[in-house]
């Protein structure tokens, strides 16, 4: 599966733990990453300052659904259920 262009639901869903270039302490769950263009794509993309869990993450019907909104959804019960502290 490719990457919806556009979608960013893993840039904004998900908490990033790792330093990202503007964000020193990564980013909460809900929060637009620095990066993200007005259109929704990512500045350093390709780039060795990308954080790992970025770059590690691949496109997968599971976790992007067939729509920009369902990525939402997944993405953000994924880090629900995911998210310290939590009892599974």
């Amino acid at each position: 599966m490719e990457c919806r262009a556009g979608c960013a639901a893993c840039c904004i869903a998900i908490s990033i733990s790792s330093p990202i270039p503007g964000m020193p302490e990564g980013k909460p769950a809900g929060e637009r990453c620095v990066q993200l263009t007005e259109d929704n794509r990512c500045r350093i993309f390709g780039q060795p300052d990308r954080p790992a869990v970025c770059s590690g993450l691949q496109a997968e019907e599971e976790m992007c659904g067939s729509t920009n909104q369902e990525a939402f959804t997944i993405l953000t019960q994924l880090e629900r259920q995911t998210a310290p502290g939590k009892v599974h």
